[in-house]
């Protein structure tokens, strides 16, 4: 893999990490991501937070930068995002993110805060699985945050997100609503109220 340096401003600072191409966003921080970085309310503060497809790790080193008291999970199905993200973390000084593929997290864990811009192109059945992989995961009163552009269908995946959330997971109590509108992106926010 051959790895390029990449500035970037994340958590208010600039910052001198690397990247390389075969990811996402390999060149910086995308659109929606930054939407989601400046928009959603500050993470949990300690406590599992978890970063849904963290490609060379923006979403996952800003969690960890923003609440150095938490442990961040980021995970990729990209051994080079995964790669990535860790030798980014290592970089900033952050021996709080974890990054790894799904199924090397212990599943038993529980999340205080998911933020994700989802991997929406990977089509509708693959991206409904990694979601309902991770979002029932969400601890009592914990909060997910997704980034959707409104042309790749925002709106149907917060009705389905709802509905789905409800019918397969009644005892949790989830709500899913939308947080706010940016231009083209939403950001959708999904709570779970029960223990």
């Amino acid at each position: 893999m051959t790895r390029r340096p990449l500035r970037v401003v994340l958590a208010g600072e600039k910052r001198q990490l690397q990247t390389a191409g075969g990811i996402f966003s390999p060149d910086g921080v995308d659109k929606g991501t930054v939407i989601l970085l400046n928009e959603a309310p500050p993470p949990a503060t300690e406590g599992n937070l978890l970063d849904i497809g963290c490609g060379w790790g923006p979403v996952a080193l800003t969690l960890a930068l923003r609440s150095p008291a938490a442990t961040i999970y980021a995970v990729d199905v990209n051994e080079r995002s995964i790669e990535l993200t860790r030798d980014n973390a290592k970089a900033l000084g952050l021996d709080n993110v974890h990054a790894s593929t799904p199924d090397a997290v212990d599943p038993s864990l529980r999340f205080n805060t998911i933020w994700s811009n989802p991997p929406i192109r990977v089509g509708k059945s693959e991206l409904h699985s990694i979601l309902l992989m991770w979002l029932p995961r969400l601890a009592h009163n914990g909060n997910a945050y997704l980034v959707v552009q409104k042309n790749l269908g925002s709106d149907s995946l917060q009705r389905w997100l709802a509905a789905e959330l409800g019918e397969q997971f009644p005892e949790a109590g989830f709500t899913v609503v939308r947080a706010s509108t940016n231009k083209a992106f939403r950001i959708l926010k999904v709570t779970r109220t029960k223990p």
